[in-house]
């Protein structure tokens, strides 16, 4: 039996270059990583995944990460400090909301893509790009 893939070359690209075009406003940094599964809840996992890939290590604290455990139907969002501190607490909420609209309906390519969008202008608004600012974390799709 084989096992399903959950994103396509193909998709994957798509993804990084959603990525690419969201971080070309924002000093933010937007990763995405998808596992199987996790042992604890999304959010606590994503935590551990964003320290890993030493998101903290961005000059102006304001790395996101999207995580996905895939066969356990979850995933999370979260900020670094630097974007923590100036957001409301339910700030990601409206992005979660659109992403799960298009995960329901199998369209996961669809979903991440919305997400980092969403995440990219949201990013900007407080973390506008800058002539001097570089791209601080890889683009690709890390995979636990």
């Amino acid at each position: 039996m084989s096992k399903e893939v959950f994103l396509t070359p193909e998709e994957e690209q798509e993804i990084v270059a959603a990525i690419t075009m969201a971080e070309k406003e924002t000093s933010g940094e937007i990763r995405v990583h998808i596992e199987n599964t996790s042992s604890i809840a999304a959010y606590d996992r994503a935590l551990i995944v964003f320290e890993e890939l030493k998101m903290h290590e961005t000059e102006l604290k304001n790395g996101v990460l999207i995580y996905l455990a895939v066969a356990d139907k979850a995933f999370a969002i979260c900020g670094d400090k630097g974007i923590n501190d100036l957001v409301p607490t339910d700030f990601w909420d409206s992005t979660k909301e659109a992403m799960m609209n298009h995960f329901k309906n199998g369209n996961f390519k669809e979903g991440l893509i919305d997400g980092i969008q969403k995440a990219g202008n949201e990013l900007k608004t407080y973390f506008p790009w800058q002539n001097e600012d570089t791209n601080e974390l890889s683009n690709e799709i890390s995979k636990g």
